[in-house]
């Protein structure tokens, strides 16, 4: 087996919960040593009330080591410099100005080690009118434009299920912490890196706000108000159809039909190639703009069949579906557990889990998890020793 890309590098992992550590987590299933420093009691993941309220931990820390330090005591923070001092990487998402107030500033940071890339991930970024505002991933999907745009029409906005502005964000946070090593290697300069969440939503938002250029008014006049821009399962700029969620004879089934090719082969599957072949639904055009009856009409032949037919048979027609799943059924997925996306793992304190492990798949290296995540304080030798004086 190859060596794993990161191999080498370490990193200091200061975050919590969901946003920092998945970029951690990435960072360690690409062979970076990750050292996380908790605070004594733990990180707020650890202590989260419930049964499989540690599940979460669990996903997003395997692979790396766990120590305890308390930054808010002197000896805390001196050790933490020590540790600096051969890191490569330092990864923090407290909010802006936190750092500074524990004695951890960027220039405190690089008068140890010069070549420390401290990379930092927060709600709304280190500057703007926002800057000081705490923000979590429901927060930024109401001050993102998500929920506005998530539920029915006549409904009222909703959060997305997944934690996608964490999830998202810390994808980000990766990327920019691989680009600055890259660029540390070419030039020696190591750059200080910051992900903000809200800009990360943005582009997530492309087919919402080409709906919203195209009302009345356009962009420059949607401030404070105007109609919904809440599509259901239509598409968000509802210029693709049928793109929607339609019953099955056991379920709930969903099909995009992006372009002209795709209807056709759509409607021979079940047989109705001659009405979509006529004026009123041939085009991409005429189709949207009889999406109404357009979607009545597709509800009517999947609703004939059950959802693992219709995901066979339209798949072998080449039209992109899917049946709308359980998480129990993905959990057990046979595409995800070939691929060895998940795996089933005995923890030592959880039991029986199943863990994700990277989605970034590498040449010649296992995909695993490493490590089971640690326990609270379980490598606390990493920590460099106090120097003695003479």
């Amino acid at each position: 087996m190859s060596a794993r890309p990161l191999d080498g590098i370490r990193v200091i992992d200061l975050t919590q919960i969901y946003n920092g550590p998945y970029a951690t987590f990435l960072l360690a299933m690409a062979g970076a040593e990750v050292i996380k420093v908790e605070p004594p009691q733990g990180e707020q993941l650890r202590k989260r009330p419930g049964q499989g309220s540690q599940v979460p931990f669990v996903m997003l820390n395997s692979g790396k080591h766990c120590i305890v330090l308390d930054l808010k005591d002197s000896e805390g923070r001196d050790a933490l410099l020590r540790l600096a001092r051969d890191a490569d990487v330092l990864v923090e998402n407290f909010r802006p100005g936190v750092m500074d107030r524990l004695g951890l500033s960027r220039e405190t940071l690089r008068a140890v080690n010069p070549r420390l890339v401290i990379a930092s991930g927060s709600g709304y970024g280190s500057t703007g009118p926002y800057r000081d505002f705490a923000a979590m991933d429901l927060v930024v999907q109401a001050m993102s434009g998500v929920m506005s745009i998530t539920g029915e029409a006549e409904g009222p906005p909703m959060k997305a299920g997944p934690a996608m502005c964490d999830f998202g964000a810390g994808v980000h946070l990766y990327g920019a912490i691989v680009t600055a090593l890259l660029e540390r290697e070419r030039t020696g300069r190591a750059r200080a890196v910051e992900v903000a969440m809200l800009e990360c939503v943005y582009p997530t938002l492309t087919s919402n706000i080409g709906l919203l250029a195209g009302q009345e008014g356009g962009q420059g006049e949607s401030q404070g108000g105007g109609a919904t821009l809440r599509t259901g399962n239509r598409h968000g700029g509802l210029s693709i159809a049928p793109y929607n969620v339609y019953p099955a004879a056991d379920g709930h089934f969903a099909v995009i039909c992006n372009h002209d090719a795709h209807w056709l082969a759509f409607a021979d599957y079940f047989g109705e190639g001659e009405i979509a072949r006529s004026p009123r639904y041939a085009t991409k055009a005429s189709r949207v703009a009889h999406m109404d009856e357009l979607d009545a009409m597709v509800a009517g032949w999947t609703s004939r069949q059950g959802k693992e037919a219709l995901f066979q048979g339209l798949c072998a027609a080449g039209v992109p579906c899917a049946p709308v799943r359980e998480l129990t059924e993905v959990l057990h997925d046979p595409q995800l557990r070939a691929r060895q996306a998940l795996l089933d793992i005995e923890h030592p304190d959880h039991g029986r889990v199943t863990l994700p492990t990277s989605p970034l798949v590498f040449e010649d290296v296992p995909r695993d998890i490493r490590w089971p995540s640690r326990r609270l304080g379980a490598d606390q030798h990493l920590v460099p020793a106090t120097e003695k004086t003479s």
